[in-house]
This record gives C-alpha cells, sequence and structure tokens, in this order.
C-alpha cells in the first residue's frame, strides 16, 4: 500500500526513535492523534533512558529493539538512515508486507499537511528554526515545529523539546542536506542561510540547494555568503551582515560583551543572549522571515530578547574560578571555528577539545579541519582532541584525531591529542588560566552532555 498522506496510517512504528530527528516526528505524530510506538538500541530492560521516559510520559509506547513492537495492526514503519536492512524489524515488516518509509519522507508528508517555512543551509539550521518558532509564537500565531535540537523553553517543561505541534497554519521545519532529502520538500518559504563544504563537496551541495529553491514558494537567502547568494530569488526579502550586499533586511553593529550581543536590523535594535556573530547571522534570517508574514521588527526584537537557546549549542554551563565551561555541538571546520572565534570575546585564553565523529567524514574534511581551526585559534589558546566517535557499521579506521592533531602542530598550534576523552580534565588543568573558556565540542555521541557534566562537575 502507497502512503501518500497523514491519512493513510493510525499505527506507526519508528526504528530508532530516541534519534533527534525520530523522537522529534514521533511525538509530531502523537499530536496529531497518532497511536505511536518504537524501539531504539539505546533502551535496556531496567536501565533509565532520559528520551524514553519523556516518550512515555506522552503516551508513546517504546520497546526494545528486537522486533516485538511490531505486530499485524502496525501500518507504517520507519526507519532512520542509519538503520540497516538486516535489523530484525525491517526484516519483520517486511513479512508482515508494512510499508516501510525512511524519517525524510515523513517529514515530507507532515510538511505536506501544513504551510511550511523549511530553514536550510550547512550551518544554523536548528537555532534558526528555533528562533523563527519563538518569534511567531510570541506574535500569537501558534506555529508548531520539527527540529534536530531541543528548544530551552519547551525543554523546560520536561518534554524532549525538538516538536511542538500549533494550532496556527505555520509548521517550521530543518531541512537537511546531509541526506539529500531536502529535495523532498515543497515549502511555502524556503530558507537558505550558508553553502559551505559540510558531509558533500560543494557542487553537490549546490545542486541540492537549487532542487529546494525551485520547490520552494518564495525563497529567502543569505546575501552574505557568496554560494547562497548565487541563488537569490528576490533580493528585497534576502538578509545580509555584509554592508556591500543589497538585501532587504541588513544587520550592522554587532557588538559582544560577555555572554551577550547586540545588533541592528534595518535601525532596529536587538539584543541576543547568545555568543557569536554567527548567531546574529542566524537572527536575521528568522527576522527577515517572520517580518514578511506580518511580524513587526519591535515584535521579533522583543521575542528574541527572551529566546532562552538550544540544546549543546553554546551551552553555558557556567563559571568556576574564572573558569567558563561551555558546550557546544559544532562538528564541521566553520561551525567549530565559529564557536572557537565566539568564546574568544568571553576570555583571554580558549581552550577548546573536540571529538571528531565518523572516520568517513573526518577523513574527508581533514584539511579543512586544520585550515579552519587553525586560522582561528590566537597564540595563546590551545585545541584539543579525543579519537573520533564510531557508532558501529562499517568503517574504514584507517585516520585517528591524532592525525588533525599533528597537522596543526606542525603549524605552530598549541594542539594536543588525548585519546581517552576521560583523561582529558586531569592533564588539561595545568594549561587552565583565572580568564579562560574550556569549549568541549561534538556531536553525533548522545553521551556528549553526560561528558560536559562530569567536566563542569569535576573541574
Amino acid at each position: 500500500m502507497m502512503i501518500a498522506s497523514l491519512k493513510d496510517f493510525k499505527n506507526p512504528f519508528f526504528i530508532g526513535i530516541a534519534g533527534s530527528g525520530m523522537s522529534a516526528l514521533a511525538q509530531y505524530l502523537n499530536g496529531v492523534g497518532k497511536n505511536v510506538s518504537g524501539s531504539d538500541r539505546f533502551f535496556k530492560t531496567g536501565e533509565y533512558n532520559e528520551i524514553q521516559s519523556k516518550l512515555e510520559a506522552e503516551g508513546i509506547h517504546c520497546f526494545l529493539q528486537n522486533g516485538e513492537g511490531i505486530t499485524k495492526d502496525t501500518d507504517l514503519v520507519v526507519a532512520s538512515t542509519a538503520v540497516e536492512e538486516t535489523v530484525v524489524e525491517i526484516q519483520k515488516a517486511k513479512q508482515l508486507n508494512i510499508p516501510v518509509i525512511k524519517r525524510a519522507e515523513l517529514l515530507a508528508l507532515i510538511a505536506k499537511s501544513k504551510k511550511t517555512i523549511a530553514v536550510g543551509g550547512t550551518s544554523g539550521k536548528s537555532t534558526t528554526s528555533a528562533m523563527l518558532f519563538d518569534i511567531l509564537e510570541f506574535a500569537g500565531l501558534n506555529p508548531g515545529i520539527i527540529s534536530g535540537a531541543g528548544l530551552t523553553s519547551i525543554i523546560r517543561k520536561g518534554k524532549i523539546g525538538n516538536a511542538k505541534v500549533g494550532t496556527g497554519e505555520w509548521l517550521v521545519i530543518e531541512a537537511d542536506e546531509s541526506d539529500g532529502s531536502i529535495v523532498q520538500y515543497h515549502p511555502e518559504i524556503g530558507i537558505l542561510l550558508n553553502v559551505d563544504k559540510d558531509h558533500k563537496e560543494v557542487d553537490t551541495l549546490m545542486d541540492i540547494f537549487t532542487t529546494f529553491k525551485n520547490n520552494s514558494k518564495y525563497f529567502i537567502v543569505n546575501q552574505s555568503n557568496k554560494l547562497a547568494k548565487t541563488l537569490s530569488q528576490n533580493s528585497k526579502q534576502d538578509f545580509s551582515t555584509d554592508i556591500e550586499s543589497i538585501a532587504g533586511f541588513m544587520a550592522s553593529g554587532f557588538n559582544q560583551k560577555g555572554l551577550n550581543n547586540s545588533f541592528k536590523i534595518n535601525g532596529e535594535s536587538f539584543e541576543l543572549k547568545l555568543l557569536g556573530k554567527h548567531n546574529m547571522e542566524n537572527a536575521i534570517a528568522a527576522v527577515a522571515t517572520a517580518n514578511q508574514l506580518g511580524v513587526s521588527l519591535s515584535t521579533c526584537a522583543e521575542a528574541l530578547k527572551k529566546y532562552e537557546g538550544i540544546y549543546r549549542r553554546n551551552q553555558v554551563l557556567g563559571n568556576k574560578n574564572g573558569v567558563w565551561v561551555i558546550d557546544d555541538f559544532a562538528h564541521n571546520p566553520v561551525k567549530c571555528a565559529a564557536a572557537i572565534s565566539a568564546c574568544q570575546l568571553i576570555a583571554s585564553k580558549v581552550i577548546a577539545w573536540f571529538q571528531p565523529h565518523g572516520y568517513g567524514p573526518t577523513r574527508f574534511l581533514r584539511n579543512d579541519f586544520v585550515s579552519e581551526i587553525g586560522n582561528v585559534l590566537r597564540p595563546q589558546d590551545e585545541i584539543w582532541m579525543s579519537e573520533i566517535f564510531y557508532a558501529g557499521g562499517t568503517a574504514e579506521k584507517t585516520i585517528s584525531a591524532n592525525d588533525l592533531i599533528q597537522d596543526l602542530s606542525t603549524t605552530g598550534k598549541s594542539a594536543f591529542f588525548v585519546e581517552n576523552r576521560n583523561n582529558f580534565l586531569k592533564l588539561v588543568r595545568p594549561h587552565l588560566t583565572h580568564d579562560c573558556v574550556l569549549l568541549l565540542m561534538g556531536a553525533r555521541d548522545p553521551s556528549l552532555e553526560d561528558f560536559a557534566k562530569k567536566i563542569w562537575s569535576d573541574l
């Protein structure tokens, strides 16, 4: 049976439901009245799992990843991209003739059911989506959101925070280019934040984003990103932080003081409790879009003053003896450099620790990591890395994080390899000063949040 709309199924089952992209869709479907269940390899009998307990609190049934959750009543199976064909549950779905679709296909179906704003680009999608959602919510438009990261404002209500079903007509979604799924959406409004080499080569990305543009009714781009700019539909609806550009929305006067920054958009003053110039760019993208939906600049400014941020994006854990500890999801070269440079405005020394994920991506981006991180480090700053996070599956382990550290060392940077991250704090202690930032970066590894909390408590 073909699944062509949300009306075509009642009892969906998610394989890999604890993943950030999957849990968001599961909660959304649950919110529109579906009977949702799912499994995850991180669920273990008798072991507490925070995501599992939050899903169960919403009435979503969670199972071990052994096939027991799929029954004759299951009428759709949703599998994340990481789930291989050999998994027991995929096999069982096939035996029972239950349609199996990927996460992106389901998100495309959901997007078809609402007026959708799809946020695309290689960096800043989660933050921009969250800011836009907060502005529209504050303006009384009751939007929905499906995001890759939890919004602090929703997490505080005891939820995972990456999804909400709105009663209004608008839905904000994060549109991912890393798996190419962005080409499946046909949004009312598409936003392109930037184009930088990440999971794919630039030529491939430009093809993907061109299709995204062609599928969007209105397309809003960042005129200050040289590749994004080439896909402009109409500069009057675009935004920019570069005074040389011609765009309908211009941001200027960036000023960071400690953990807050301020700037102006088209003459209106804005304040953000967030670090870094890249967050001014995320903010102007959200403001340009909201303003075109009829929200005034002053309402946008008021909403963003209250913006609380998202999970593990520049998340400030606190300050002990002059050492700030900041946890960040940065994982590609441009993001790592942006996170480091944002922290340089807080203290005279930055010690950045990074755990790369995936052997393939690290090999692919090796030279970019070395040049981006190397260029941003000041003489007094340091970069530390622990071994590459391996999530399982087939991988050629022909590269080590130590290779990147050696490359950085040869260019004269203070670069250190600590294979096992549990030894990091002990080794880094002599390097800490009374005016420094300890910045922890990495993605894909679900234990990074606990690692950051442990560093903070043991500091």
